[in-house]
């Protein structure tokens, strides 16, 4: 049986990390909130906005969305992988950094590149894959801004020819337990039918229908994209709370088992040491 003391300093290691997951977790769970909030009021928008595009969109002609419409035959492909700066979240990154592979692995023989968000994905992509970017920095201070310039960086990228499709891949936030990996086409825009829009499309247009979708196909191309950050933030805090949480429990057990273990050994050693001292008593009166 182990030693005494080797037990005490396993108790009071795994008390230490319980601390330590159990703090983490309380610290996600209030992160968490905030972000829930922010990409809960958001979706509506970005939801609408896309509605209000093919609605429109859906009655022009097919080359209305222009430069950002174009099918080209598919030789460099970007894809855009979304993960955390930082670990501890369970499978929030690997389930990520796996659709990305798969997803590149579907280009055999294609020029394959990645654009990383998140220092997690951009550590472990670079060592099988091409990246050729990374915007690790984003989420140090997570605004529309800062996301609208990365896309109209990836949109500069698709428009000059240097790539020809452009996806993205990240966690979509459902609730704190489960996020959902999404991969989403960026550009070029997918044509969309007119029997796929919704009705009750009766707009008075002005200016044209023609300027108002090539203002709304930038602006709903960078609340795409925040959207997609928003979620993955929101997802991974989600994925952090639970890890923290699963983890504490696991430490809880753990160190309800070493104790007792502790009480066994430490019962087993005081009954070695009356047994001692009833045999030495009993071989003095012999």
């Amino acid at each position: 049986m182990a030693n005494l003391k080797e037990i005490r300093n396993r108790i009071s290691s795994v008390s230490s990390t319980m601390q330590i997951t159990s703090a983490m977790k309380m610290v996600s769970a209030a992160k968490l909130k905030k972000a829930q909030d922010a990409i809960t009021a958001m979706r509506p928008y970005a939801e609408k906005l896309t509605e209000l595009l093919q609605n429109v969109s859906a009655t022009l002609d097919g080359d209305a969305g222009g430069q950002y419409t174009t099918q080209r035959e598919i030789n460099k492909v970007l894809i855009v992988a979304i993960t955390s700066n930082r670990g501890l979240a369970g499978a929030f990154n690997t389930n990520v950094i796996k659709q990305a592979k798969e997803l590149a692995d579907g280009y055999a023989g294609k020029q394959v590149d990645i654009f990383a968000i998140g220092k997690k994905g951009q550590d472990v992509l670079r060592k099988t894959n091409t990246v050729v970017a990374n915007r690790n920095e984003i989420f140090d201070n997570l605004s529309f801004e800062s996301v609208a310039e990365i896309a109209d960086e990836l949109t500069e990228k698709f428009v000059s020819g240097e790539y020809d499709k452009i996806e993205i891949v990240y966690n979509q936030f459902k609730n704190a337990a489960t996020q959902i990996v999404i991969s989403e086409q960026f550009l070029p825009l997918a044509p969309v039918a007119s029997d796929e829009a919704t009705s009750g499309g009766d707009y008075i247009f002005e200016p044209s229908k023609e300027e108002i979708v090539m203002t709304l196909i930038p602006k709903s191309l960078k609340t795409q994209l925040y959207k997609s950050i928003r979620d993955s933030f929101a997802a991974e805090h989600g994925a952090r709370m639970t890890a923290m949480h699963k983890a504490t429990d696991n430490a809880t057990e753990l160190r309800n088992q070493l104790k007792l273990t502790y009480n066994k050994a430490r019962q087993a050693a005081i009954t070695n040491e009356i047994l001692e001292i009833v045999g030495g008593a009993e071989a003095l009166n012999g």
